[in-house]
């Protein structure tokens, strides 16, 4: 019986290792989305997510398993993981799922920057309250992970050394929101698209 291409040392230290490490790259990235999709309360979407990622997840390992003398598939297999984390990680950046609260704390014109975020169709609560150093306004904002860039311009061009946190949350039953940005895609491959 003659050898196939599948029997060549060009498929056992090279080709195969790359479908193990693109598989892994694969599953892991699925599974990071999933991660968040489950902690944002998305039911229909993490069991359809977790299906692929173990999927994938099997066919990798049986092949890591068939060949245990390849030390070239433990190593597609070691940086497919360690890569699918990063991209797993820009992926769910680029995608902005769920909702954020930033609060902000200052020692003057408080009601200038929450008219200012107002204006622009973000929400905005201002309470007084007591610091250390003196009388603050605390300044709450509920925005969609998709406009938190536009929102953290205008703190930082209202006074750039404004202190604010962000804080992630789960589930919004009502609110003011601007309009989320079109079409994820876009943001998604626009890291990419400008060579960085």
């Amino acid at each position: 019986m003659h050898p196939t291409f599948f029997d060549s040392n060009l498929y056992s230290y090279l080709v195969l290792p790359l479908l193990i490490f693109c598989a892994r790259i694969c599953d892991v990235t699925i599974g990071t989305i999933r991660i968040v999709y489950v902690s944002k309360g998305h039911k229909k979407f993490a069991p359809i997510l977790g299906f692929f990622e173990v999927f994938i997840w099997v066919i990798a390992i049986s092949q890591i398993m068939s060949h245990l003398n390849n030390f070239f598939c433990y190593f597609g297999y070691a940086a497919g993981f360690a890569t699918g984390n990063y991209i797993g990680l820009i992926v769910e950046e680029r995608l902005a799922v769920g909702n954020l609260i930033i609060r902000v704390i200052t020692n003057r014109d408080g009601d200038v920057l929450a008219k200012t975020l107002n204006a622009n169709g973000f929400g905005a609560t201002i309470i007084d309250a007591e610091g250390s150093s003196g009388k603050v306004n605390i300044i709450y904002s509920l925005v969609h992970r998709t406009t938190l860039p536009a929102a953290v311009k205008m703190i930082k061009d209202f006074n750039p050394d404004t202190f604010y946190s962000i804080e992630d949350i789960r589930e919004v039953s009502s609110g003011i929101f601007p309009e989320k940005t079109p079409m994820y895609r876009i943001n998604l491959f626009r890291h990419w698209r400008k060579g960085k």
